[in-house]
Parts: structure tokens; C-alpha cells; sequence
């Protein structure tokens, strides 16, 4: 079984590559739990060698990267660049500057009852890491969680999507050149028998980038054998426009969140919703904006195709429901007129959408922006929240006060004020979602962590012959009912507390 590289925006077959046959999937295991016992004995600081060569044979790399990427997903050239591959080489700055402070032991306190002792907490590698990684950004969602990974320890299968199989040969080749040792990573290529057969094969940790459904299907799959997870699902992102917002400035970001990558991002911005006093002029700039772009291949372009002609079909049924349904089109083409042998997709603006409409309530991933008036924060905030989903959501504000309390009141596990997206080019913030976005958080210190066990470690310098708690219990009732009322008292009384643990401390 072969899969075939074919360049969306022209469907040209590019490259034949071998799918991993599910027979080796067990070898893949062997292999990965043999150099993991190498892999985990380097020190942290040979580990992050590695990584220097990684990032720089990226950065010498980087337009055979963004070229690779942008012909296998349709995607320009710079939504490759910026979004794709700099977001890649920051998350390795980010392991290379912060990994040894995050992954060392952390020293904590010690309660004053076990005075005497020093506590620290160490983290432990889990073994081996399943990364199952999506089309629409192949390398980034990819290779961060594989590097994040690999830093504490971890040895990595990582099982590209089949969708974009360039991407997946690419960064198996990144780590080969970047002398990586043998088996450390591993890239095996393959759909979803593929997926299902390493899912299946009991990893220590799975980490999967995907849709809701394969995520459930995924954590079923686990929970059987106690897998622990990460899930990084969907998004159906609100994008809130308030009337004294910098209206020139929330069109042009509304336009390039919902469109980037031709809006096949989980954080995209998928619904709009508008005060109602400046709706029409609100929705003129987005029209403007959005009849400015180019679509295109070149450098210049600035929406590519689509990449799967399967999301293609998704999108051209929530529009037709629009449509049925009342909507109308601002901008764009009905989906009678697309070209069907082509994926790329006139970007569209839509109106008068009703709130049950499928585009208003399911993932549509793709470039389509419906439009909703509303008249009080209060309305705002309900409609942004009316969703199974809660990954991101944008306010816009020149009352950064109100920004932030409609913020805090957004179920999502991001959101950001006067821009959108951004919040994942972030490496210091912790990236995931509530609801039906996901199970867990990666970035950050926190996101190297979640690849370890944490080791809770006391130490005693075994100095005395025995402890105040051991055997026997004889005559220390009274003697640790005064010590524990006199510590935890609403006064604490440090006399008899002090009284009470010379007497017990005099039993050794």
C-alpha cells in the first residue's frame, strides 16, 4: 500500500509513499522501548543538543520547509512560513530556554509537623508517545508535542495525517539530519487502520490533534488500558465586536482569523456577532476586506486551496443549510457555481444566519464567516457560550475593563482582546480547550510536564532511631491531641505545640 502526495490546489500527484504496514506495529513498540532506555539515561543537557541541531537545520531549511508544507496543503507560501514553521522553531527555542528549569526537580515545602525533612518533585518520563497529528497545520501540530515530548525523556511515534504524507517524510528527514538517535522518533504513515493499530499497541501516553469524534473514539480506546491523554479537539470560535471598538482594525482581524489558511483552523473564527448599532457599517468593511484578498499559489496570494476535498463537502453543506434556511451572502459564490475539480473556495460572507443553523452550531473549517447582530453584553456573552465547544473566542473593546469582564465570562480555554488567534503562537501560554474541545493543556512548562510522571520525593537524613508516629502508640494520644489542637486552633498556641513535640521527640 502506497499513499499519494498530491498537491491540492493543482492535483498534481506529486510523491508515492509506503504506508507502514499494521503488521510492524509491535516492531515500531520494540523499538521505541529499547532506545528509549538510551534516550532517557542522556542528561537533560545532551538531550537539548540534540535540539540545538534541530532548530538549526530548521532555520537553514526554512523555505524547503515552508515550499514542502504549502505544496502539500494548498496553503500559500507565507501561511506556511508564519503559522506553520515559526511557530515550530519558536516551541524548540521555548524546550531549549525553559526545559532544564521546568523538568528539574522542584523543591517544595515541608509542613512544620514533618520538621526535618526536605520535600522535592522530580519528573519521570513516561516511555513511549503516541502523536497522532492533523492536515491543516502538519508540521507545528506535529512537531510540538513530539518535541515536547522527546525533551523530558520520551521516545516518540509520531503518525502524520494521510492527508498531507510530505510533511510527515519531511519531519522524520529534519530529525535524521539533525543526528537524532536511531528509533527515538519514529514517523509511521497510514490512515485510520494505521492510527487504530498504534492506538491500539499501548503506548504510555497518547496526544492526538483531530476531530471530535476520532478524540472520543481515541479516549475510549485508552481507557481501556488507562492511557493517559491528551486532546486537542475542535472549535467553533466567537469573534464579539463592541461599538466602540477600532472598528477598521477588528475588520482586517476578523477577515485574516476567519480566512488564514483558508479557515481550516480550529481556531478560526467561525461566528461573529456584532452590536447592533454598528452591524451595517460593520459588515460593509468586512465585505471590502474580504473582496481585497487573492487567491493564488503564489507569494503574493493570500488564500490557497482547501486541502482535503472531504472538508470541501462539509463546508458546501453548511452553506446550502444557510441558505435554506434565510442567510444570505455578503460576499462569495453558491456552491452551485463552485468549480467542482478544484478546491479552491471564494471566500464568503453571510448574513441573516439563523442561530440553529449547522453553521452556527458545527465545525465548518473552512472559508465561510457568518455574521450576527446583537444589542447588550449580556446577549453577547450567551451567544458566544451557545456552543458543545470552547477552544478560543475574540472580544473587541476600546473598554479594555469590559473586555476583560466579557472575557472571564467566555467558556473557552483562550481568549484574546483586540486581536485573535495569537494566543498559540504563545509558547508560554498553556494551549487547550473546554467542552468539547479537548481534555488537557500542552505549551508552556505545564506542557512539557504533562509527557512525565511527577515523583513526589521526601528525603530524611536518618539521623533519629525512629519517628514521633511509629510504634508504639502507647501513651501519645494525649500528647498528639494537644499538639494538633494547638496547631490548628483558630489561635495557634506555640507553647504547647512546642511542649507537646519535645515530649514526643524525647520517646527516641
Amino acid at each position: 500500500m502506497v499513499l499519494v502526495a498530491v498537491n491540492p490546489a493543482t492535483g498534481e500527484r506529486i510523491e508515492e509513499i509506503e504506508e507502514t504496514d499494521i503488521g510492524k506495529v509491535q516492531t515500531f513498540y520494540e523499538n521505541s522501548r529499547r532506545a528509549f532506555s538510551r534516550w532517557s539515561g542522556l542528561s537533560l543537557d545532551e538531550r537539548l543538543g540534540y535540539f540545538r541541531r534541530l532548530k538549526k537545520v530548521m532555520a537553514e531549511a526554512m523555505d524547503e520547509i515552508a515550499k514542502t508544507v504549502s505544496l502539500d496543503t494548498g496553503k500559500v507560501p507565507t501561511d506556511a512560513l508564519v503559522s506553520d514553521v515559526m511557530p515550530t522553531i519558536e516551541s524548540i527555542e521555548f524546550v531549549l530556554k525553559h526545559a532544564k528549569k521546568s523538568l528539574s526537580p522542584q523543591k517544595v515545602k515541608t509542613p512544620l509537623l514533618l520538621f526535618g525533612k526536605t520535600s522535592c518533585v522530580e519528573y519521570m518520563p513516561r516511555g513511549v508517545v503516541l502523536v497522532i497529528s492533523p492536515w491543516n497545520y502538519p508540521l507545528q501540530l506535529a512537531m510540538v508535542p513530539a518535541v515536547s515530548a522527546l525533551a523530558g525523556g520520551n521516545t516518540v511515534i509520531l503518525k502524520p495525517s494521510e492527508v498531507t504524507p510530505l510533511v510527515g517524510k519531511l519531519i522524520e528527514s529534519l530529525f535524521q539530519r539533525a543526528g537524532f538517535p536511531e528509533h527515538v522518533l519514529q514517523v509511521a504513515h497510514g490512515g485510520k487502520e494505521v492510527g487504530s493499530a498504534f492506538v491500539n499497541g499501548k503506548p504510555d501516553y497518547i496526544f492526538f490533534t483531530g476531530s471530535v469524534k476520532t478524540g472520543k473514539i481515541i479516549q475510549k480506546a485508552a481507557a481501556e488500558h488507562l492511557i493517559p491523554t491528551t486532546l486537542e479537539l475542535g472549535g467553533k470560535d466567537p469573534f464579539i465586536v463592541f461599538a466602540d471598538a477600532n472598528l477598521e482594525r477588528a475588520a482586517k482581524g476578523a477577515v485574516w482569523a476567519a480566512f488564514t489558511n483558508c479557515g481550516q483552523v480550529c481556531m478560526s473564527a467561525e461566528r461573529i456577532f456584532v452590536e447592533k448599532s454598528v452591524f451595517p457599517e460593520f459588515v460593509e468593511r468586512l465585505k471590502e476586506e474580504t473582496r481585497s484578498l487573492v487567491l493564488g499559489q503564489g507569494e503574493d496570494a493570500d488564500i490557497g486551496s482547501m486541502t482535503f476535498p472531504g472538508q470541501k463537502e462539509i463546508v458546501r453543506e453548511h452553506v446550502l443549510d444557510a441558505l435554506a434556511r434565510g442567510a444570505k451572502f455578503e460576499t462569495g459564490e453558491h456552491p452551485d457555481r463552485w468549480t467542482e475539480d478544484s478546491l479552491f473556495v471564494k471566500p464568503m460572507v453571510m448574513t441573516n444566519v439563523p442561530l440553529d443553523a449547522k453553521i452556527m452550531k458545527e465545525e465548518t473549517f473552512g472559508p465561510v464567516l457568518p455574521v450576527v447582530p446583537f444589542e447588550t453584553e449580556e446577549e453577547a456573552v450567551k451567544l458566544a457560550n451557545d456552543t458543545e465547544y470552547g477552544l478560543n473566542a475574540s472580544v473587541w473593546s476600546n473598554d479594555l475593563e469590559r473586555a476583560r469582564r466579557v472575557a472571564a465570562k467566555l467558556v473557552s480555554g483562550a481568549v484574546v482582546i483586540n486581536d485573535a488567534v495569537i494566543s498559540v503562537a504563545n509558547p508560554h501560554l498553556p494551549f487547550g480547550g473546554a467542552k468539547n474541545s479537548g481534555i488537557g493543556r500542552y505549551h508552556g512548562k505545564d506542557g512539557l510536564r504533562i509527557f512525565c510522571h511527577e515523583k513526589a520525593l521526601v528525603i530524611d537524613r536518618g539521623r533519629l532511631k525512629r519517628e514521633v508516629q511509629w510504634y508504639p502508640y502507647k501513651g501519645t494520644y494525649p500528647l498528639f491531641l494537644r499538639l494538633f489542637q494547638s496547631y490548628f486552633g483558630e489561635r495557634k498556641n506555640w507553647f504547647a505545640f512546642f511542649q507537646s513535640f519535645l515530649r514526643l521527640m524525647k520517646r527516641n
